[in-house]
């Protein structure tokens, strides 16, 4: 991004807080309320300026050969324990890190969160992985014995290799701990964009029926294995149900802009 010269028009991004830290400096445009209206609310920026259009969840994938259904953690708190040391695989560099840090810094404190990620650290040490795509597909082959990511880096590594091949399954911390959380990938209009009709127009229709129900589509290459979020479409893809969910119910807006879990990540040398 380059401000107010930023050469393009909307800005679409898989989590969050990168678009709560755009409309914070003012660089978005509000979203017109009828694309607003195909979403639910607490999917949407909390003052109008960018639009969810489709939601992850985080989970732990695991290796059974490697480690038990009943020995994993059920809190994301957990994964601080000594016990894990060594079994534990973390791409603390990934996105998708970034709201778990914020919620359980928001549940604990930050002195707890960065004496949580120290301990993480620790026990991930010896499987650091740069991206969810590799931490997923070594705990596949077996390297290690399990982690966490969002859900659908495991089903698009299924449709890669083929259910044969998958080694690895997945498992959902307790309803409600602060490791449980949705990520929303949303869309905003740049302030600055030369063609502000035409950027609300595609905005409408990511988040209209047709354009929703390309996420969600099963199978084919356009698959996302994301949950689509907008004009009531659900996924047809073997997945948890979206309505089924019991995540922390953490906000958009306690959210934000994640610059405090970066902070956090930087302390814990996690980035």
């Amino acid at each position: 991004m380059q401000g107010s010269h930023t050469p393009g028009d909307v800005f679409f991004t898989e989590n969050s807080p990168p678009l709560e830290f755009l409309q914070e400096k003012g660089l978005l445009s509000k979203v017109s309320p009828a694309t607003l209206a195909d979403t639910p609310a607490k999917y949407d920026s909390p003052d109008g300026n960018w639009v969810g259009v489709s939601a992850r969840v985080s989970v732990i994938v695991y290796n059974p050969s490697l480690i038990t259904k009943n020995q994993l953690p059920t809190s994301v708190m957990q994964l601080a324990d000594p016990k894990y040391q060594g079994k534990l695989g973390i791409a603390p560099g990934e996105t998708d890190f970034q709201p778990i840090v914020t919620s359980v810094t928001r549940t604990y404190g930050q002195t707890a969160a960065l004496s949580w990620l120290e301990k993480v650290k620790s026990n991930g040490a010896s499987h650091n992985f740069p991206d969810n795509e590799t931490l997923v597909s070594d705990v596949n082959r077996g390297q290690v014995a399990f982690g966490v990511i969002n859900e659908y880096y495991w089903y698009r590594l299924k449709a890669e290799i083929g259910a044969g091949a998958m080694h690895s399954q997945l498992a959902y911390f307790a309803p409600h701990d602060p490791g449980y959380v949705i990520d929303v990938s949303g869309a905003g209009v740049l302030k600055d964009s030369k063609h502000q009709a035409a950027a609300q127009k595609f905005l409408a229709f990511l988040v209209s029926k047709t354009g929703e129900e390309i996420i969600g589509r099963a199978g084919g290459d356009e698959q996302s294995y994301e949950y689509p979020i907008g004009s009531g479409v659900t996924i047809s893809a073997p997945e948890t149900p979206f309505n089924q969910m019991q995540p922390n119910p953490i906000t958009i807006a306690q959210l934000g802009d994640g610059a405090a879990a970066i902070d956090l990540l930087r302390q814990a040398g996690l980035q």
